[in-house]
């Protein structure tokens, strides 16, 4: 395995979660030689996360409690990165959650709230994070958005404009740390098993796997999401920025 990340620091939000979609990626970055700074509500959780990291790659990592929706955690959760590893390199933008339902059924305290993590979340989050990554000059930032943000999904108002909303902000982003060479992408997964959405009734997981809903006629992997992310940080991607990848087994083919 290459160590191509090796004296870079990343930041990865949402990583607690030992089937989760942040820890794939965390393990991905890890695993090419970066500095893990792992980020999630529960700080038992990522202390444990960051040790898990640490065991398997031989990596530093440090876990922080962070909840992205406020403004003064994101503020010390990057004020902590600088002052264990004075810098940053890469930030991934992933904590997410969903609060399912038909718009005439879906309650404004749900909307805000999805709103709040996915979108605001992935805002002030960078927001902080400007304060170190800029001075990188050859920084990256990955915003997870969905394919649901392209498409929009019955049942998922708020999780769908949220999450075009993270597409808005990755170009918006790009345009603005552009002259400092900071550059960001979003990726856009389709239906991929993690806990979240392991927890969709069956019914609506096999309807997600019909090939025409989905061509590649199956879920993907959290590794398949976590070398899109991997892609976008590498020096591969060197003249990328603004953009989004879908990885949905085609299930937004001309989107």
């Amino acid at each position: 395995m290459s160590k191509e990340f090796e004296g870079k620091v990343a930041l990865v939000t949402g990583a607690a979660s030992p089937i989760g979609l942040g820890r794939a990626i965390s393990n991905r970055l890890a695993s090419h030689g970066a500095t893990l700074v792992v980020v999630d509500l529960n700080q038992e959780k990522i202390d444990q996360a960051a040790k898990d990291l640490e065991n398997q790659y031989g990596i530093k990592a440090l876990g922080i409690a962070c909840n992205v929706t406020k403004p003064e955690d994101c503020d010390n959760a990057i004020t902590k990165v600088k002052d264990v590893f004075g810098k940053l390199d890469i930030l991934v933008n992933n904590a997410g959650v969903l609060k399912d339902n038909l718009v005439m059924r879906m309650s404004e305290a749900d909307f805000d709230f999805v709103m709040d993590v996915n979108c605001k979340g992935v805002f002030l989050m960078t927001k902080s994070a400007t304060k170190l990554i800029l001075k990188a000059e050859s920084g990256r930032i990955v915003n997870i958005s969905s394919v649901s943000g392209l498409t929009g999904q019955p049942g998922q108002a708020n999780y769908s404009a949220s999450k075009a909303a993270v597409i808005a902000l990755t170009k918006v982003f790009a345009r603005e740390f552009s002259g400092r060479n900071v550059l960001v992408n979003a990726v856009c997964p389709g239906f991929v098993i993690t806990e979240m959405t392991g927890k969709l009734p069956d019914e609506v997981q096999k309807k997600l796997t019909d090939p025409a809903v989905i061509p590649l006629k199956r879920p993907g992997k959290q590794e398949e999401i976590a070398s899109a992310v991997k892609f976008f940080c590498s020096d591969d991607a060197s003249y990328i920025t603004g953009t989004y990848l879908r990885v949905d087994g085609g299930a937004a083919i001309g989107m």
